[in-house]
């Protein structure tokens, strides 16, 4: 199961995904917020979303797991 995390410390802009959600390879499934700049975080591999761990607004980590695809 690839897990996408925060790849630096920053804000949940945009949540695109929902569990359940059918996604593709490159599919964009969150906007980060870091320095300034919204930053597209897009799946790694295609499949079923298994988990959405934040939202809008939330402030995270760098490696902080913020989806997880199966």
């Amino acid at each position: 199961m690839p897990d996408i995390t925060a790849p630096m410390p920053g804000k949940i802009f945009e949540v695109n995904v929902a569990p359940g959600d059918i996604v593709a390879a490159d599919q964009e499934v969150i906007v980060l917020e870091a320095m300034k700049m919204e930053m597209p975080i897009a799946a790694p591999s295609a499949g079923t979303v298994k988990s959405v761990n934040c939202n809008p607004g939330d402030a995270v980590q760098g490696g902080d797991v913020l989806v997880t695809i199966e």
